[in-house]
C-alpha cells in the first residue's frame, strides 16, 4: 500500500472515532468502540505505519485545541499514548517534541484536561529521551518480572459474582483469559522486552528477524542475562537528569553485538529487510486472575496473597512489624502472650537462678526483662483518605513520588487493579467490601503502606429486549459514568453486549492458535489507560428492628428503597386503627432530614406524612444534578457534594360528594441525612442497592447519612478528648471526612 493510501486509511479511521464521540447514542449500544480497536490493530500488524498515525492524531489534536472542541482531546491523546507505548519504532524526535509541546499547552486548562496532560507529558519526556521505556516498564510491572532496578508489580483481579452473572458468561471470559495467557510465558515476555528495546533504540540498524531467532534458541539463563542487561541500560539512563542519547546507544549496541556476534555489523540484504518489516512485537496483556465473588472477605484475602512474596523487597523493620497477623498462612493465627515480662514470673527451667536470699535475687524481683515491645507511630501519622495516590506517575517515570511514600524508605511498589463485572448490585457488594477493608486497615494497617488500590467497573447486564437496553434499571451507575466520560461510554459500555454475545458462542478448544480477542484487548486498554478516578460517596444506614436494641449498620452506594409491609407489627399495646384510614394504604411516617442547600448551612426539617414507600437515590438520573453530586479528585469541593435524592410516594386524602378518596403523589427533595420512623406500628422493608440478598424486614426506624472515614483507635481517642472542665475540645468538633470510593475512568468528569 502506498504511503498516501496508508495515510488516507488511517485518516478515515480517526474520523470514524471522532464521529462516534460527536454522535450521542443510547447506552450499551453495540459496535461502539470498534474503530479504536481496529485502529490499534492496524498499527500492531505493521509497526512501520505508527509514525503516520501519530502525525494524524497530532494534527487532529491541534485542530481540536484551536477550535476548542475539548471533549475529543482526551480520547485522541490517550489513543496517541497507547500507540507510542506499544510501538515506539520509527517515531522521530520531532514528533515526540511536538506531542510534548502540545501536552504542556494543555496544562493551562482546568482539570481533568491538565491532569491527563501532565501524566502524558511526563511519559513523553521519558520515552523521547530513552525510546522503549514505556513498553519495557509496562511488561515488567504487569508480568511481575523480577528486576531490582524497576521493582514495581501490578496485577489485575477480575471479580465476577456467579449469582449476578450467568455461568456461560463466566466460563467464556475464563476461557478467553486462559487462552491468551498461555502464550505469555515469562520467557516470551523477556524476549519481547529485549527485542523491542533494541529495535526502538537502533531502528533500521537492528536485524530484528535474526535477533528474534537468536533469542528463541537461547536458554533461560542466557535470556535472563540479556534481559537484565537491557533493563539496566534503560533504567540507568532514564534516572539521569540529563540523559546521554549517545552513551545509551553505545550500551545497547554492545548488547546487540554480544547477542548476534560479528554478523550483527554486516549489511542486511533485501530479504532480511522484508522479514523485519513483517515482524511485530506484541505488548502482552496484563496478568489477570479470575475470581468468583463468594465471600465478603475475599477482596482482602486476595490482596494479602498478592503481597506475600516479599523476597525481592527491601522493607524497613517498622513495616515488617505491620503484618504479624495479616500475612500468615492461617488467617486466624494470633499468639497471645501470658508472660507479664517480669523475671520472677518466668517458669523454672534449666537455667541457673541465683539464691533466693541473695541481694541479686532481691534486685531482680523488681526488674523487667525485654517483653513485648509496642511500636508507636509518629504523632502526625494517620491513614490516608484514599489509596489512589498519584495517578501512576511513579510507575511510568521510575521515580517514586514523595506522596506515594507513607513510611520513610517505603514506597508502594505493588498496584492491585480490581476489576468487577456485573450491575449495580455488584457495585453495592464491592462498596461493602471496600468499607470493610478500609475499616480493617484502620486497625491493622497492613495493605496501605505498600499497595496502590485501583478500582475498575465493566457493566454486564442481562438485557432481554431493546426497550430494556435503552434504560437498564440495574445499570444506572454505568450510564452515569458514560455521561461523565464520553470515552468510557464508547469503550467500556460497549463490552456489555459483546460479552453476552461471546457467552452465546461455542467455546473454541484449540488453544494452540494465536488468540486475538476483542474483549480482552478492551479490558487491557481500560486498565492501562483508565487512570482518572471518579469518587462516589458511600452512605451508612442504621437499621432498628427494636428501638431498645442496638441498630444493624450497613453500607449502600446507589439506592435505598423502602416499602411498607402489609401486616402491622404484632407488638402488644398497639394503638387501634383510626377511622377513615383503609387498611393497607401506607403508613404514618415521621421524617426528619437535613435539607441540602447550596450554602451548606444546616437546616433541619421534620414532617409527618402517610406514605407507601420511599426511594433514596445517591445516583440521580438527571445529568446536571448527577454530575455535581460526584467529583473528580482535583475538585476543591470534593467533600461538600454529599446529597441524597429522596422520592416519597405520599397518600393524599380528599373529600368529595362521593365520599373520601385516597390518591398517591410523589414528592422529591434533597438531603444530606435522613431519619424515618413508623408511627402506627406498621413495619418497613429495606432493599440496599437493588440487591435481594441485602433485604431488611420488620424495620421500625432507620437513619441514613454519609459514611465517615474509618478512624484508628488513636484518632478516635484524640477526637474524643475532653478538657479540664469536662467539655468537648475543639478537635472533637471537627467533622469526619466522608468515605469516598474511587472508580477509574479515562478522564474523570468532563461534561
Amino acid at each position: 500500500m502506498e504511503s498516501s493510501d496508508v495515510e488516507l486509511d488511517f485518516q478515515r479511521s480517526v474520523q470514524a472515532v471522532l464521529r462516534e464521540l460527536n454522535t450521542p447514542a443510547p447506552a450499551f449500544q453495540r459496535n461502539r468502540g470498534m474503530w479504536r480497536w481496529s485502529l490499534h490493530k492496524k498499527v500492531e500488524r505493521d509497526p512501520g505505519k505508527s509514525s503516520v498515525l501519530v502525525r494524524i492524531l497530532l494534527r487532529e489534536l491541534e485542530k481540536a485545541e484551536s477550535e476548542d472542541v475539548r471533549h475529543v482531546i482526551i480520547p485522541l491523546l490517550l489513543t496517541l499514548m497507547y500507540v507510542l507505548t506499544k510501538q515506539a519504532t520509527g517515531i522521530t524526535e520531532d514528533l515526540y517534541h511536538r506531542a510534548y509541546t502540545f501536552c504542556t499547552r494543555l496544562l493551562t486548562l482546568p482539570a481533568p484536561y491538565s491532569t491527563v496532560a501532565l501524566d502524558c507529558a511526563i511519559r513523553l519526556k521519558t520515552e523521547a529521551a530513552v525510546p522503549g521505556t514505556l513498553f519495557q516498564r509496562t511488561v515488567i510491572a504487569e508480568q511481575n518480572l523480577m528486576s531490582e532496578l524497576y521493582p514495581y508489580q501490578e496485577r489485575v483481579f477480575l471479580f465476577v459474582d456467579p449469582e449476578l452473572v450467568s455461568a456461560s458468561v463466566c466460563s467464556a471470559l475464563l476461557l478467553e483469559i486462559e487462552a491468551a495467557q498461555e502464550q505469555q510465558t515469562p520467557e516470551a515476555c523477556m524476549r519481547h522486552v529485549v527485542t523491542h528495546t533494541l529495535q526502538a533504540a537502533l531502528g533500521d540498524a537492528c536485524h530484528t528477524g535474526a535477533l528474534n531467532r537468536k533469542l528463541q534458541a537461547s536458554s533461560r539463563r542466557i535470556l535472563e542475562h540479556y534481559f537484565h542487561a537491557v533493563v539496566a541500560a534503560i533504567e540507568q539512563v532514564a534516572r539521569e537528569d540529563s540523559p546521554s542519547r549517545l552513551g545509551h546507544l553505545e550500551r545497547l549496541e554492545e548488547i546487540y553485538c554480544s547477542l548476534l556476534g560479528p554478523a550483527a555489523t554486516r549489511k542486511r540484504c533485501v530479504g532480511d529487510l522484508l522479514q523485519d518489516r513483517l515482524l511485530s512485537i506484541p505488548l502482552p496483556s496484563p496478568c489477570i486472575t479470575f475470581h468468583l465473588w463468594t465471600d465478603q472477605e475475599q477482596l482482602w484475602k486476595e490482596l494479602v496473597l498478592f503481597l506475600r512474596p516479599r523476597s525481592q523487597m527491601h522493607l524497613s523493620a517498622d513495616l515488617e512489624a505491620l503484618d504479624l497477623q495479616g500475612f500468615r498462612p492461617d488467617w486466624d493465627l494470633a499468639r497471645v502472650s501470658t508472660d507479664s515480662g517480669i523475671e520472677r514470673d518466668l517458669p523454672l527451667g534449666s537455667d541457673e537462678l541465683p539464691d533466693p536470699s541473695s541481694s541479686e535475687m532481691e534486685h531482680a524481683a523488681l526488674q523487667r526483662r525485654g517483653g513485648i515491645k509496642k511500636r508507636v507511630w509518629p504523632p502526625d501519622f494517620s491513614m490516608p483518605g484514599s489509596w489512589d495516590g498519584p495517578p501512576g506517575l511513579h510507575r511510568r517515570t521510575g521515580r517514586p513520588s514523595g506522596d506515594g511514600e507513607l513510611l520513610p524508605g517505603v514506597s508502594r511498589v505493588h498496584t492491585a487493579r480490581v476489576l468487577v463485572l456485573g450491575d449495580d448490585r455488584m457495585l453495592g457488594r464491592l462498596a461493602q467490601a471496600y468499607y470493610r477493608l478500609r475499616k480493617r486497615e484502620s486497625k491493622k494497617f497492613c495493605l496501605t503502606p505498600r499497595l496502590s488500590l485501583q478500582l475498575y467497573y465493566i457493566p454486564v447486564l442481562a438485557l432481554q429486549d431493546p426497550e430494556a437496553s435503552r434504560k437498564p434499571e440495574l445499570g444506572e451507575l454505568a450510564s452515569f459514568l458514560g455521561r461523565a466520560d464520553p470515552w468510557y461510554e464508547s469503550i467500556v459500555n460497549t463490552l456489555c453486549p459483546a460479552i453476552l454475545k461471546l457467552a452465546e458462542m461455542p467455546p473454541c478448544l484449540d488453544t494452540s492458535r494465536t488468540v486475538d480477542p476483542f474483549i480482552l484487548d478492551v479490558i487491557t486498554y481500560y486498565v492501562r489507560m483508565g487512570t482518572q478516578p471518579i469518587y462516589f460517596h458511600l452512605y451508612k444506614v442504621k437499621i432498628f428492628t427494636n428501638l431498645s436494641h442496638d441498630p444493624t449498620e450497613d453500607i449502600f452506594l446507589t439506592e435505598l428503597k423502602v416499602k411498607i409491609q402489609d401486616s402491622k407489627s404484632p407488638k402488644e399495646g398497639s394503638s387501634p386503627r383510626r377511622k377513615g384510614v383503609p387498611e393497607g394504604t401506607g403508613a404514618e411516617l415521621s421524617v426528619c432530614y437535613q435539607k441540602a442547600l447550596l450554602s451548606h448551612r444546616p437546616r433541619d426539617v421534620t414532617v409527618s406524612l402517610r406514605a407507601t414507600g420511599l426511594v433514596l437515590k445517591a445516583i440521580p438520573a438527571d445529568d446536571t444534578e448527577g454530575l455535581s453530586h460526584c467529583t473528580s479528585p482535583n475538585a476543591a469541593s470534593a467533600l461538600d457534594c454529599t446529597c441524597l435524592h429522596v422520592s416519597v410516594t405520599e397518600v393524599v386524602k380528599s373529600s368529595n360528594l362521593a365520599g373520601r378518596s385516597f390518591t398517591t403523589t410523589t414528592n422529591t427533595f434533597r438531603t444530606s441525612s435522613i431519619q424515618v420512623q413508623s408511627q402506627d406500628q406498621r413495619l418497613l422493608t429495606l432493599w440496599l442497592d437493588k440487591d435481594s440478598q441485602r433485604t431488611f424486614r420488620d424495620v421500625v426506624r432507620f437513619e441514613a447519612g454519609p459514611c465517615p472515614e474509618p478512624c484508628s483507635r488513636a484518632q478516635k481517642s484524640k477526637m474524643a478528648g475532653l478538657n479540664s472542665h469536662g467539655q468537648e475540645t475543639e478537635k472533637n468538633m471537627v467533622k469526619l471526612s466522608p468515605l469516598l470510593m474511587p472508580i477509574n475512568t479515562f478522564s474523570g468528569i468532563t461534561q
